[in-house]
Order: C-alpha cells, then structure tokens, then sequence
C-alpha cells in the first residue's frame, strides 16, 4: 500500500513539473502584470512590453525616415523641471511647424525606447475607423455592432451602433477602478497575460446600466469592440490594418510592436509600442488633417468628426469624440480646438491646431490619478504649446 501510495505521489509531482514546464511561459507573464507597475520596474517595463506580454513585431516600412527636422530650441516654462520629477516624466517631443523645438529623455530612458502607449492607442483605432468609413467598409456609424460582429449577439452589447462604442456610450457595465485587483480591467489584463481571448471577454460581458447612448461611461473595453467591429467590416486583422493604412505611409523611424492576445488579435485599446518621436509623426498627420507629405491617409472630413466632443459627457467637463479627449475649458465650438489621445500613467497625444503644435509626452507615474495630476500635466502641455509663440 505504502508503495502504491509512493508511486501515486511521484506521478502526482511529475504531472505538477510537467504542467509547470508548459505553462511556464503564461506564468511568467501573470507575475509579469502583477509586478507591472512596481516602483523599482515600471519604468523598464514600459519600454519592453512587447516581451513580457504575447506580441507581435510592426514593422516601420520599406521608404525613407520622414523627416522631424530641428527647429529653434524652445524656453522652457519655468516649472518644467519640477513638473517632470513630480509627474515622473520619461520623455517629450514638442513639434511646432513639424519641426522639433524640444525634444529630452528621463529616468534613464531614450530616443530607441519603444514606450507603451496606453490608451493612447484608441485613438489610433479610431483613425483606422476612419479609414474604414472612408473606404464604405462601414456603411453607417449607425450600423448595429453585431452587423459586423455578429459573436456580439445576445450580450450588453447587442442593440449598440458602432457611433455608440465610438463614443463610449454603450451603457454597459463594467468596472474601470485600476487600482482593485478585481476590477473588470485588471481582470481583462490577466486575460491577456495568460494569453486567452479577448474576443471571449467582451463576448461575456453581459449587464447594462442604462441605455445605448443616453449616458457617457469610459469604458475600455468598448474599444475592442470597436476592434471587433473593424475587423468584421475589413475582413482583415487590426494589425494588418495599421500597418498598411497608417504605419507604411508614416515614414517611421524605428519598428514598433503591438501586445496581443494568446489568439494574436490586437490590445487595441492600449497595446501599441512606439518611439516617442513615432508617436509625434502620427500627431502631425492627424494635425495635417490626415494628410501626410502629399499622400492621404484618412479624410479631414472624419478627423474634424473624431475629434468634435459628441459624446454626451457633463458641460464643462472632460468632453469625448470619437476616443479622443477634449478639453472642457476648450471652446467646442471653435473647429481649431485643442485635443488629445489620453493613456494611464500619464501618457500623452497634446494637438494644438492653432499653434500648429504637437506634444507626445511619456510617463511612469504611479500617482497619475492624484487629485490635481492630470490638470497639472495639462497646465504644463498648453505652457509648452504657448512658448513656441514667444
């Protein structure tokens, strides 16, 4: 008995090392998330995403680097220094007339560094959107999602238009809190970490709390849906997408990559990796109206609608377009208004027409959601805008 019992135990262990061999690699990354964010890491992690989480590699195209030549070097706002140390800065590009007027690099990182984008990345989505709606891909915004998403039947998302996940005003719920482990956002992060499906995720998302449309609710994985929704209407990957609709025309300097699920379709809602300086090249296209050196990549037309505030927020608030941030101080009605891609831990896409100004500003601060943090950063973004008038 005693020898059976010890034979049962030794394939009990050989099983339990076998296991632990084959998903070795899903428990590396799950260690990965929840040390993500550790004051001694979060700097490196942010500049090497792509090998802590499922990727795959963007390349930079086959033409020439476009050209961000060297202005004149811009007087910094006084403040700047403290609001980089307090703010955990790690790098900014300002571009004014397309040319850099200050360009610095913080806390041991670099011009190579393919900084994570965050939530930055929907707003690229919704260019991509456009593109799609150009094209008549997507007939309407007001098409129903499960139009081009069909998987979407029958769950909180069934009875949405695509101008509803535009604007994250699907009505569903879904908790947002980053700093509670159970949240349904750090509950999706380990779904992506463990290399599971996406797809699956929204597929299960099945409460409303009001409404499609009658109510604005940031909700992130609105924007997978929207992921859903263009791949359904392509037939094509997002990846695919961004590489040829945006990534080939933009001139880049440096490959970027794009975190993935386990099924290797795009984080779109905030897994895009690139230089600094190649996040400031799509800035200017979109300032540009979606024009770039001579080629066009989305309509003006649809730059001017994105980035209009639709959404039905509060007035005088944080207005939203079409995953892109307004400004509630900002006249909305004044079609030269400043506007912006927005991403946790202080990540940054600043355009400002008038000034003909671009800042892309990266960030690793664990206190991005302080009381005051945000609208300090903002303060800080227009400061920078206003000296290239000086």
């Amino acid at each position: 008995m005693l020898r059976l019992l010890a034979r049962a135990l030794a394939v009990l262990a050989l099983i339990a090392v076998a296991a632990g061999f084959f998903y070795r690699d899903r428990i590396a990354q799950l260690m990965a998330v929840n040390s993500l964010f550790a004051e001694d890491r979060i700097v490196e992690n942010f500049s090497s995403m792509p090998s802590l989480f499922y990727s795959t590699e963007l390349s930079r195209g086959d033409g020439p680097v476009s050209e961000l030549p060297q202005g004149p070097e811009l007087d910094l706002p006084e403040d700047y220094a403290n609001w980089v140390e307090v703010r955990s800065i790690t790098s900014v590009v300002v571009l004014h007339d397309g040319e850099i007027v200050h360009e610095a690099y913080y806390k041991g990182t670099g011009p190579e560094d393919r900084r994570i984008s965050w939530s930055v990345a929907k707003s690229y989505l919704a260019t991509l959107v456009g593109t799609a709606v150009d094209a008549g891909e997507i007939a309407s915004l007001d098409d129903p999602v499960t139009q081009y998403a069909p998987s979407l039947a029958g769950t909180a998302y069934d009875g949405n238009t695509v101008r509803n996940i535009l604007q994250m005003s699907s009505g569903v719920v879904f908790d947002e809190d980053y700093l509670d482990f159970w949240s349904d956002i750090n509950r999706m992060g380990r779904v992506l970490a463990l290399g599971r499906s996406m797809d699956g995720f929204a597929e299960g998302i099945s409460e409303t709390f009001i409404a499609p449309g009658v109510e604005w609710q940031y909700v992130s994985i609105d924007t997978h849906v929207l992921g859903m929704v263009l791949r359904g209407a392509t037939g094509r990957s997002v990846v695919d997408l961004i590489q040829e609709r945006l990534l080939d025309p933009l001139g880049l300097e440096q490959d970027g990559a794009y975190i993935t699920d386990g099924d290797g379709v795009a984080f779109v809602l905030g897994g895009l990796n690139f230089t600094t300086r190649d996040y400031a090249r799509f800035g200017q296209m979109v300032l540009e109206g979606g024009e770039w050196q001579g080629e066009r990549i989305v309509s003006e037309a649809w730059l001017t609608e994105a980035t209009r505030a639709s959404a039905n927020t509060e007035p005088g608030s944080i207005r939203y377009g079409y995953q892109w941030w307004i400004l509630g101080d900002e006249d909305i009605t004044d079609p030269d208004h400043a506007f912006l891609g927005r991403g946790i831990y202080g990540q940054h896409l600043y355009i400002d027409p008038k000034r003909n100004v671009v800042i892309m500003q990266t960030a690793a601060d664990r206190s991005f959601q302080a009381p005051g943090a945000f609208d300090e950063t903002i303060a800080m973004l227009r400061q920078l805008a206003a000296a290239t008038e000086d």
